[in-house]
């Protein structure tokens, strides 16, 4: 029977009520989907559980040290904070993961820096002491580790990592995240992938008007980071923002 309810799946769709959405703060595409999928909860009631991972380590050149022997390392440190607040309420994972993302991505504010880091959680409502107790507690790590190396057995190697029980997917990678009607559109083309757990990739080539919309995007990340980005090896610098 055909339904006029877009929230509803139709005959060709499968019906999800929950996905585990693995991010790194520091990763602004991540920040663009996680709005995306923010916008998806909130039009259908899907349940969104925030999960980990960790660029740092994926990208870590040999004999360097992982993230978790440093001190403080940005992104790990950042999730550690996130892996605290989650102990006590997912929710407050959920308004740090919002807030200091929007921080760097729409900002270019760096919270990575331990300094802002607690400026940010007062700005919602949060201890600012928060910071020191995820970074004294040891176990802290344990939660990151399991997260990211589960990213790492399903294959995955980045993210957005989708995970919709046993499926996982990467992406969607956008600069542009949609909203009402277009965003549960693209929600149906993602979870349509479900129905063939053979089909591996599908990708736009990027011509340089993408590029340079890419590019665009990403400026406050540009001016917010303290880090060169690395993919798959290769180190990927964009050019500075022209005055």
């Amino acid at each position: 029977m055909a339904t006029d309810d877009p929230t509803e799946p139709g005959p060709t769709e499968m019906a999800v009520d929950t996905v585990d959405f693995h991010f790194d703060l520091m990763c602004p595409f991540a920040y663009q989907t996680s709005l995306w999928i923010r916008e998806v909860r909130d039009l259908t009631g899907l349940e969104v559980n925030w999960r980990f991972f960790s660029l740092e380590e994926v990208n870590r050149a040999e004999g360097k040290k992982h993230p978790w022997e440093r001190p403080w390392s940005y992104g790990w440190s950042m999730m550690r904070i996130g892996a605290l607040l989650r102990r006590t309420d997912p929710e407050l994972l959920d308004r740090w993961y919002l807030r200091a993302g929007a921080a760097l991505h729409v900002e270019g504010n760096k919270p990575h820096d331990p300094d802002v880091a607690r400026e940010l959680l007062r700005q919602i409502d949060l201890d600012p002491d928060l910071v020191d107790a995820a970074i004294a507690d040891e176990s802290t790590h344990d939660e990151i580790h399991r997260e990211h190396q589960r990213v790492i057995d399903a294959g995955g190697f980045g993210v957005p990592t989708l995970f919709f029980g046993e499926q996982s997917l990467f992406g969607p990678v956008l600069i542009d995240p949609p909203t009402g009607d277009d965003a549960l559109a693209l929600w149906t083309l993602v979870v349509g992938w479900l129905r063939f757990p053979h089909l591996f990739e599908l990708q736009r080539p990027k011509n340089r008007e993408h590029l340079r919309a890419i590019t665009a995007s990403l400026q406050p990340y540009l001016t917010g980071r303290d880090w060169v980005s690395v993919d798959r090896g290769e180190v990927i610098e964009f050019p500075a923002p022209k005055d």
